[in-house]
């Protein structure tokens, strides 16, 4: 398995993502970053089509990511959560929340799991809840988030120090 610089493991659960193109980015940026594993979740899409074949729309966007980076596709994300969390990973929720706090102040040892979710609903309560830390990244202007596929680029390359 890749291991980040500083050899901790750092693995990525998508869950409710609609867009293509935005798994897609995030695959491609997830290489860049040295994931070792994307769990796929919920209706999330995954590389392939249901016939098994290469999917062109988010090739076109990864650039053949998704065939440097591990991949999985399991509905719950509960359940990677908690196997996870046996196997001693700290869970990092990318999420607004009132527990939030600001994605340049954590600091990360260890193996890591972080979650990203939908672009219009973001991370349900349910999985928020199982996170050891929610991160947020501040908005200074009027809108109130970003695009989870730049959210995961700025977040990834400040918390992994790259």
């Amino acid at each position: 398995m890749k291991k980040t610089e500083d050899n901790k493991e750092c693995m990525l659960i998508l869950h409710n993502i609609r867009s293509v193109h935005n798994v897609g980015s995030i695959f491609r940026t997830a290489d860049a970053a040295g994931i070792s594993r994307i769990y796929l979740t919920g209706y999330t899409p995954t590389p392939l089509d249901r016939f098994g074949r290469a999917r062109k729309d988010f090739v076109k966007v990864s650039l053949g990511a998704e065939k440097a980076v591990p991949w999985e596709k399991e509905e719950s994300p509960i359940r990677i959560i908690n196997r996870l969390k046996a196997e001693r990973f700290y869970v990092i929720a990318v999420e607004q929340s009132p527990r939030a706090q600001d994605y340049k102040k954590i600091a990360l040892s260890g193996e890591v799991v972080i979650i990203f979710g939908s672009e219009t609903e973001g991370i349900p309560q349910n999985v928020l809840d199982l996170a050891d830390t929610v991160a947020e990244i501040p908005m200074r202007g009027k809108k109130e988030s970003l695009n989870v596929s730049v959210s995961a680029g700025i977040a990834l390359f400040r918390m992994l120090d790259i």
